[in-house]
């Protein structure tokens, strides 16, 4: 409370705030620059401006001032109502004595001014005595704000090897204390931890280095710890901390450099083309793009042989096989690998040589290899025709390995499917089976196969056999040739020009020779030495009705030895042509024409034909409608019933189905089956007799069919219906059966049996032979 009182003292001392506080004398005028006289209103009650400070400890509520009206007589009639920022809720006023208090702890940097407003109202009337009048109180800052970072860690980095003073990072931190007041916001930074690799300015902040060449392979992460300190840093200022993690930058400051001078490697002779023999690595501290590393071979007596490749993953020099290697040849290699950075710095050449060497030994280790042939491949020649078992070639294959097994030599014989060649397995000679026909193949391609009869290990090689041709072959008619001659044509002209082909291969291509075999009074042949010849008349006036074509035969020779000749007919029709030669017509209806039957005559001609035969199918039709009776009297007709079996065959105990007998006479039945695959009619069915005790020649016929069918492999099995569809309702000559018929066979006649074909062939001979008995 004294200390309250001591600053509202001490405001009233201070000369910026003395004129608030004169109180104004009625009466008196001053004058402005002009010389006008300014008068002022006189004011009945005094007022100021307040100031207190924040964050107050004391007890109970902070006293800030006083207001008071002259219109105020002290009689208790005039009230004191206070209005503005915080009014009610920060600050309150006494109505009947005008203090002012603050009824909370105040805080500058929530708020740093309240702007009231301040009037006297009688108590009675409720009337204004004075109008109001706003004042302002002020808070004054105390330092109770410490320095806060923008954040409590952060993340640089600086290159390694760099200066004293690099620059590293930049780290502020802010006072929420008011700048403007004595020093609670000036802040000094200081390095806490963190020295003495790293220093900090002060004023700023700024993070450098502080020792030269730091080396990331020593250590690569730094932790720095900055303070801020308000109050200039003095003693009784507060500070804040955050934290700086540093991080060494990577340089090409470490050369590449092999841990061992020397590398033992091996790899079996068998290795392919390409495989890894082995790897080496060497080190180098650098990282990222700096330890990039790539090897070579210098020199050495494998460099031929073995190849290094750089693994960019791993940095490892992969020694691979270049060429194949032969333990009976060379065992041992020697390889002088050198290994550099890809990306070099040259700030720090000094610090190299950037490379370093180091010596490869391989060693090639036996393996048992398969037999090896003399070439990579053979190509052997063959005549055609030669006799089969006459050699061809011979190929050779060896045991590669120190000691030297038996080879052992086959055909494979799924390249060799018609079995044209043989190979004596023994010494490896390739003989023929048969005779080769370079006509039909020119090449053979089989493959050998060299086998060591003690590991089994095998090798396979091609063999091309070319067939030679020889002359094998005689000339031919190169197309057929459609040749004509005009009755009218004049001897000694050109009807025809022949060619020839040859399916052999002469060395010196085809020659042919054209020929007649005989002396020819119509026609003659000029060979143009071209491999074509030409076909002439001899003779003119040629004449269709009584020679329509001529047959002229060509003898055709080559000139390969042995010589071979052919002859080919040559056919030269004789045709009709006009004036200028040109073919009118060649056929036979020409000729008719030309005999003197007019178009007209031949359409009758064709119309009596066609009368005629009408009338003798008519008439062969009214024979076959004769009346008969029908071969079975029921009008289902058990020939046609195909009974359904729901078990297995039962063979021929399953005939009872489809009584064969019945084709004898269904009107005389010894014993009557039933059938099982309908309902009876009668229990009893009546007996019936037939005009015909037996008929032999129809059970003869279908004995035989049926032994027919029984001796067949192809026939039904014996629970299937055979139909015979050579007679019956079905067929052209419907029923031939006397089975229900009541003429008797004389009554018939059966020539007509002999025209219906050779199915009926059987029937004609038994029926047509006894007709001639009876009439005999």
């Amino acid at each position: 409370m004294i200390i309250n009182q001591l600053t509202f003292l001490l405001l009233f001392c201070l000369p910026g705030w003395s004129g608030a506080l004169i109180r104004p004398v009625p009466g008196i005028s001053t004058s402005d620059q002009d010389g006008q006289t300014l008068h002022r209103t006189k004011r009945g009650w005094m007022w100021n401006s307040f100031f207190l400070l924040e964050e107050w400890t004391g007890t109970g509520k902070q006293y800030v001032g006083k207001l008071h009206s002259d219109m105020d007589a002290e009689d208790g009639s005039v009230k004191y109502v206070l209005t503005g920022d915080g009014a009610g809720t920060v600050f309150e006023i006494d109505e009947n004595s005008g203090d002012i208090h603050a009824i909370r702890r105040l805080d500058r940097e929530e708020k740093a001014s309240y702007t009231l407003s301040a009037k006297a109202v009688n108590k009675t009337s409720g009337q204004d005595l004075e109008r109001a009048s706003e004042f302002v109180i002020k808070i004054h800052d105390i330092n109770d704000n410490e320095p806060k970072f923008a954040k409590d860690t952060f993340v640089a980095s600086v290159s390694e090897m760099s200066n004293v003073g690099a620059f590293v990072m930049r780290v502020t931190a802010t006072d929420a204390d008011d700048e403007a007041y004595g020093n609670s916001a000036k802040l000094v930074y200081s390095i806490l931890q963190g020295q003495p690799y790293f220093s900090v300015e002060p004023e700023t902040g700024v993070i450098r280095t502080a020792l030269p060449n730091m080396i990331r392979e020593n250590r690569e992460h730094y932790q720095v710890v900055i303070q801020a300190k308000d109050m200039a840093g003095q003693m009784g200022g507060l500070s804040g901390t955050a934290t700086v993690n540093i991080t060494l930058l990577d340089v090409n400051n470490s050369p590449p450099r092999f841990p061992h001078s020397t590398y033992h490697l091996s790899t079996p002779e068998s290795a392919n083309i390409g495989s890894s023999v082995g790897r080496i690595k060497a080190s180098d501290a650098d990282v990222g793009e700096n330890a990039e590393l790539w090897y070579s071979i210098l020199d050495g007596d494998g460099q031929d042989v073995f190849n290094v490749i750089t693994d960019g993953t791993s940095q490892e020099g992969v020694i691979t096989v270049k060429r194949p290697l032969d333990y009976e040849t060379k065992r041992l290699y020697s390889l002088r690998v050198q290994v550099t950075n890809t990306h070099v710095d040259r700030r720090f050449e000094h610090l190299g040589p950037f490379s370093d060497t180091a010596v490869v030994r391989i060693t090639v280790t036996d393996v048992d290899e398969p037999p090896v042939f003399s070439r990579a491949l053979y190509i052997f020649e063959v005549d055609e025709d030669t006799p089969g078992g006459s050699s061809i070639g011979t190929v050779t294959a060896r045991d590669p390995d120190m000691v030297n097994h038996m080879v052992k030599y086959t055909i494979d014989r799924h390249t060799d499917l018609e079995r044209l060649f043989n190979i004596d397995s023994n010494n490896g000679t390739i003989s023929t089976l048969q005779g080769l026909d370079r006509e039909t193949s020119k090449w053979h391609n089989i493959s050998v196969l060299a086998t060591e009869l003690s590991t089994a290990l095998q090798t396979r090689v091609p063999v091309f056999i070319k067939v030679r041709d020889v002359n094998d072959n005689a000339p031919e008619f190169a197309m057929y040739y459609e040749t004509f001659v005009c009755e009218n044509v004049k001897a000694g002209q050109l009807i025809q020009t022949i060619s020839a082909v040859d399916t052999d291969e002469p060395l010196v291509g085809h020659k042919f020779v054209f020929s007649l075999s005989t002396i020819n009074p119509n026609f003659t042949i000029f060979d143009n030495e071209d491999n074509t010849a030409r076909i002439m008349t001899r003779r003119g006036s040629f004449n269709r009705r009584e020679m329509s074509s001529y047959l002229l035969p060509v003898v055709i020779s080559d000139n390969d030895y042995p010589i071979q000749s052919s002859t080919s007919t040559l056919t030269v029709r004789v045709c009709a042509c006009d004036s200028r030669g040109n073919v009118q017509t060649c056929s036979t209806e020409a000729l008719l024409l030309s005999a003197g039957l007019s178009t007209g005559a031949l359409v009758a001609i064709l119309l009596c034909i066609l009368i005629l035969l009408m009338i003798v199918v008519l008439f062969a039709a009214l024979r076959r409608q004769k009346k008969k009776e029908p071969l079975i009297i029921s009008k289902e007709d058990v020939r046609d019933n195909v009974v359904s079996y729901n078990d297995e065959g039962g063979g021929e105990e399953d005939t009872q189905a489809f009584d064969i007998g019945t084709l004898r006479n269904p009107e005389v039945i010894d014993t009557n089956k039933l059938r099982r695959d309908i309902m009876p009619e009668m229990l009893f069915p009546f007996r019936r007799t037939s005009p015909l005790k037996d008929n032999t020649d129809v059970r003869d016929f279908i004995n035989g069919r049926l032994q027919e069918n029984d001796s067949d492999p192809t026939a039904p099995p014996y629970d299937s219906l055979a139909t015979y569809a050579y007679e019956g309702s079905g067929s052209l000559a419907e029923s031939l059966s006397s089975l229900e018929s009541a003429a008797t066979e004389g009554d018939q006649d059966f020539d007509y049996l002999s025209h219906w074909g050779p199915q009926f062939k059987k029937l004609a001979d038994m029926y047509i032979g006894q007709e001639s008995q009876r009439e005999t």
